[in-house]
């Protein structure tokens, strides 16, 4: 009868470890469930759970200029028109009436915004943030929206196109002239002009000297992050133009021989965060690329402004590189050259895609960021796709993991933080939980074999799993995100969840744990001065003590745990107002408990005991601290196990006595 008991009671406490375990996966599930939550204060949207943990891997972030590094609101500063540089570009008293008129009607017609008046009589302008600055400096030019658009009829439009970065349309006026308009990118557009407009309002040929003059016009703009953008245009004879519905949709605008009227400099000034938050990722391992439409020159200057690049150095060739030159490239060396680069110019959304595919294939952990529906491929394809909130495509959001809310570099910074803390805290949680299983299931099982007899009854080993639940998922599953994190290296994408450093500090405590509990067990009636006792008491306090020392071991192990790499282990715990409030509460329900008696089958400890109790859970802080100072290597237990066999030394250059001292610094 007695085995049967044993047995029963055994197998229940097996049943009551194992469930334990099992639990950790709705624990570690929650606790993703948590800080998604609270990333929402962070301006960030998590859309799937698994974003929050995997921003903190990422090694890579491919980002956009416009609208995350930028404050999305472009304006023109800067406008080369009849032949030479304005110095008001603005004041449409300084333009050629012929190019003042025709600029008007390109810029009303050759575009996909809108400018609203309201009932106030000020206006409204609708569009992309280009479009936007060009339709506003037409408006200051003298541009009735309105009526110039009803004085023409558009004949045929080319949208846009991110490729050939330019689009134009075709307009057919009332006395049957057509007007051919187009815009975009300065020095594509500018390659196709074979005329410009002069100060004497005519058309004159361009020759080399003002080609150069308006090149080194772009360049100079490029150079101080200005994005040029040329406006051109070109007569064209009524009677070529299709007239049948199917030839009108196949027929290609004319851009040959075309007539530049207005070189434009557009400026989006840099957020004032942004310099900050690049060095942030700098130091966290993290490799910001900035990828962007504006030519090389512009987005080279812009990468000095921010800090991407810090320096005149590092904007090499090789760090450098436009969309069309990567695209050319065979995928070998796409992925050869892929981790050198940290700009790219002149990038269409294929290109984009194809540098995520090659830094993956490369080891790295990609973070991309897109608000345009042609970024959806690369957002799809990257392990943690970061979509736009305000200006974010519907398509885009649909395929990223995570909404940034205000479109700010500064945010998706805290997004990796908070994808740190994830695995951080999920790590501080397993090495908890499974010091306790493990100190507990050595304990009984020594226990039961040896003395056919258990220390913890199935009620305390209850109460020992809600302590785990509550200590574990709620104080330090929820420590807050530090900037700390943000310091250290960045996790691998084949690394270990439990580290070595978490197997030691595991093992030594629960080894600790084991031998000083089963020494009272054994021992216990000698120690405690027991023998006089009667046999029956004399087991029932010194089992209550066992429980009550054990409980209290796992309370001063929950600091130890709180900083896995740190002898320090009360850094910042007073900011943590929910551990201190529930390590407390965790206390002094274990002083209720031992008043308990029959619920609990355990007995009242004299002071003696009590402070034998305190002072065995107060020993798991030295312990933790020695075995943290002690050199640790580098390298995964398992194939630190091959080397140990193969012959080679585990610990060569692989100290982390080091580490720990900087680490403990902190």
């Amino acid at each position: 009868m007695h085995s049967l008991c044993l047995f029963v009671h055994v197998y229940v406490s097996f049943l009551t470890i194992f469930f334990n375990l099992h639990y950790l996966y709705l624990q570690l599930y929650y606790r993703l469930a948590y800080s998604m939550r609270k990333m929402m204060a962070d301006k960030a949207l998590v859309r799937r759970l698994s974003g929050c943990e995997t921003m903190g891997f990422a090694t890579t972030i491919c980002i956009n200029k416009t609208g995350t590094l930028t404050s999305n609101q472009m304006t023109v500063v800067e406008a080369y028109v009849g032949g030479s540089k304005l110095d008001s570009p603005e004041d449409g008293s300084l333009f050629p009436p012929t190019v003042k008129s025709l600029l008007i009607e390109g810029v009303a017609q050759n575009t996909t915004g809108s400018v609203f008046m309201t009932k106030v009589g000020d206006f409204q302008v609708s569009g992309s943030p280009t479009e936007k600055a060009i339709l506003q400096w037409g408006v200051n030019l003298g541009m009735n929206f309105d009526a110039v658009r009803s004085e023409s009829s558009i004949v045929h439009v080319l949208p846009f196109n991110s490729e050939k970065k330019h689009g134009g349309v075709a307009l057919k006026l009332p006395d049957s002239e057509v007007h051919i308009h187009w815009k975009g990118a300065a020095d594509i557009v500018l390659a196709k002009c074979t005329r410009y407009i002069d100060a004497n309002d005519c058309i004159v040929p361009m020759d080399g000297d003002k080609v150069i003059l308006f090149q080194k016009a772009i360049e100079d703009m490029a150079a101080r992050s200005l994005r040029c953008v040329a406006i051109a245009y070109r007569s064209y004879e009524v009677e070529k133009v299709p007239t049948a519905d199917e030839e009108l949709t196949s027929w290609k605008i004319p851009e040959d021989e075309l007539v530049v009227l207005a070189i434009v400099g557009l400026k989006d000034p840099c957020l004032p965060d942004v310099r900050e938050a690049v060095q942030l990722c700098t130091n966290a391992g993290v490799k910001v690329l900035m990828v962007t439409g504006d030519n090389l020159q512009t987005a080279r200057a812009f990468a000095l402004e921010c800090g991407i690049l810090r320096s005149d150095a590092d904007a090499s060739e090789e760090n450098l590189i436009e969309g069309v030159a990567f695209r050319a490239l065979s995928e070998v060396r796409r992925r050869d050259i892929a981790e050198k680069i940290l700009v790219m110019g002149r990038s269409s959304p294929n290109d984009k895609l194809l540098l995520v595919q090659a830094l993956r294939e490369k080891g790295h952990v990609v973070a991309v960021t897109g608000d345009d529906t042609n970024d959806a491929d690369a957002l799809h394809e990257a392990d943690i796709g970061l979509a736009m909130g305000i200006h974010g495509a519907e398509v885009a959001k649909e395929s990223s993991d995570v909404i940034i809310l205000d479109d700010n570099f500064g945010s998706v910074v805290k997004v990796v933080r908070w994808g740190r803390s994830v695995y951080a805290n999920i790590q501080k949680f397993i090495q908890f939980q499974l010091t306790v299983n493990i100190s507990a299931l050595i304990i009984i099982v020594v226990a039961a074999v040896s003395s056919g007899d258990v220390p913890l009854n199935a009620v305390q080993l209850l109460w020992v799993n809600l302590i785990m639940d509550t200590i574990g998922a709620l104080a330090l599953a929820t420590e807050p995100p530090t900037d700390h994190l943000l310091h250290g290296p960045v996790v691998g994408r084949r690394e270990p969840l439990i580290t070595n450093i978490m197997w030691w500090n595991l093992l030594i405590q629960a080894l600790y744990q084991a031998i000083v509990l089963l020494i009272v067990y054994f021992g216990g009636k000698s120690l405690l001065n027991l023998e006089h006792d009667d046999s029956v008491h004399a087991t029932k306090v010194k089992n209550t003590l066992i429980f009550n020392a054990f409980v209290l071991c796992q309370i001063f192990n929950a600091l130890n745990a709180r900083k896995p790499n740190l002898v320090n282990i009360f850094n910042g715990v007073t900011r943590n107002h929910l551990f201190m409030a529930i390590v407390g509460l965790t206390l002094v329900i274990q002083v209720i408990i031992m008043f308990l008696g029959k619920f609990t089958s355990t007995v009242r400890l004299s002071r003696e005991q009590w402070v034998i109790s305190f002072a065995i859970g107060l020993c798991s802080l030295p312990v933790a601290i020695i075995g943290k100072l002690m050199p640790m290597p580098n390298m995964p237990a398992l194939e630190l196990i091959k080397n140990y066999f193969g012959g080679k030394d585990p610990l060569e250059d692989r100290s982390r006595g080091e580490e720990m001292r900087l680490l403990s610094a902190r």
